[in-house]
């Protein structure tokens, strides 16, 4: 489905990007060192990272938002991450990222699945299929 594969010239008002794109369950990671802790709070409490690489400049980024927080309210036994591709490039350039969105599953720091581009069916079958790999705890 829809992915941005650069930056647009035209420039948006950021002003509510965090409140768009980091609502719900999802912590958005500004620094390699919230990244490292988020990872290792993750692995301490048996969850699965889901990280969204994303832009605020990016249309089919601010389309699947919404359901990414939503999807984070439903799946709690997982942590929803969200790292701006421009805020932290140096970071998201060591993940490959080509295109955003891109959302990396991750068990203890190592992929388990990937995704690119704002395909919300698909978000929310690997999100399904992942889910039936843990244990069940509190998770839907």
């Amino acid at each position: 489905m829809g992915n941005c594969l650069n930056k647009s010239q035209s420039k948006d008002n950021d002003s509510d990007y965090h409140v768009e794109f980091a609502a719900g369950n999802v912590k958005l990671i500004t620094t390699k060192e919230a990244w490292d802790q988020k990872s290792e709070e993750a692995k301490r409490d048996g969850k699965i990272v889901v990280a969204n690489f994303t832009a605020t400049w990016c249309g089919p980024c601010k389309m699947i938002a919404p359901l990414y927080s939503e999807l984070s309210e439903k799946y709690t036994s997982f942590m929803f991450l969200l790292v701006d591709v421009d805020e932290l490039a140096d970071f998201s350039t060591s993940w490959d990222i080509k295109a955003t969105p891109t959302f990396f599953f991750l068990k203890d720091g190592i992929e388990i699945d990937k995704l690119v581009g704002a395909n919300k069916p698909e978000l929310q079958r690997k999100l399904a299929s992942v889910n039936d790999l843990i244990p069940q705890h509190d998770n839907q």
